[in-house]
């Protein structure tokens, strides 16, 4: 009860911050057409018609057709499913996985403390976009392939925050209290760190949904990302590309859907910062 209070509390500041009723109104669009593709889409993303390639928008197809003829609202709609299911997927491994690692490096030293960090430096060294190129040209573009490749990429930033905030959190007041009175270590952790180094986290990862999403895109649009019959933003991006000089339409359509999930990721997590530490507002 209490920590739905606590999240009831955070997500009426979010709605309070400037743009963040609009950026959270549209995450929720997008989530829920993500949800509701199969019953929302108008046609089958890939059904042919060769004979409308090219349409423009109508009554029959709101955003108009591809090369193929294909529904671009359909495709698109459908696009909208790949990418939050390889985003949200990717954000939680990371995530999960990156605060395991921060808080083991924490906890311990020697060997373990060192491997740790020099893991997560030698994948930093790398840039997420051409560490996971490089990786899905060797293992393959597969969706969990895709993911792991991602994600992977990602667990550095994570660890590294949650290292510091468990390095600063073991000094805290209150955790010296509980210590004195006899608390275990593992119920100190789980008990009073964990919960407090969450948020941090949690901010970074509604931060990083986008540049997930980017990623996802630039990788399909290179032709090493999801392959058909997976329907990806930058794939669709990548098939107007190839037929540009014919219509500008598709281009169109698959840019302003990145832009507007980008915004609306960006704005929302933008605001969460701001709700959950209300300094962030002052120090900038």
């Amino acid at each position: 009860m209490h920590a739905a209070a606590a999240l009831a509390a955070t997500l009426g500041r979010v709605v309070r911050h400037p743009g963040g009723a609009f950026g959270a109104g549209l995450v929720l669009l997008i989530l829920l057409t993500a949800i509701l593709a199969p019953g929302i889409a108008p046609h089958d993303p890939n059904r042919l018609d060769v004979v409308s390639a090219f349409a423009p928008p109508s009554g029959g197809h709101w955003l108009g057709t591809d090369q193929l003829g294909r529904d671009l609202l359909s495709r698109h709609i459908f696009g909208t499913r790949i990418a939050m299911a390889v985003a949200l997927s990717v954000i939680a491994i990371a995530l999960a996985a990156g605060m395991l690692l921060g808080v083991l490096s924490a906890y311990t030293s020697g060997p373990v403390e060192r491997a740790i960090l020099v893991a997560f430096d030698s994948i930093s060294s790398f840039p997420s976009v051409i560490l996971a190129m490089a990786a899905v040209a060797v293992l393959g573009s597969s969706m969990p392939m895709l993911i792991v490749v991602i994600a992977t990429s990602l667990i550095p930033h994570y660890g590294r925050v949650a290292r510091a905030q468990v390095l600063s959190a073991r000094n805290e007041p209150y955790v010296e209290a509980e210590q004195v009175l006899g608390a275990s270590g593992v119920r100190i952790l789980l008990a009073h760190i964990v919960p407090n180094i969450i948020a941090p986290l949690i901010v970074i990862a509604s931060l990083d949904i986008p540049v997930v999403i980017a990623i996802e895109a630039s990788l399909s649009f290179l032709g090493l990302g999801l392959r058909p019959p997976l329907t990806s933003w930058g794939g669709l991006l990548q098939d107007g590309y190839q037929n540009l000089a014919r219509s500008a339409l598709p281009v169109m359509v698959s840019s302003g859907v990145l832009a507007v999930a980008t915004l609306a990721f960006t704005m929302f997590g933008e605001a969460l910062r701001h709700a959950i530490d209300p300094r962030s507002g002052r120090r900038a």
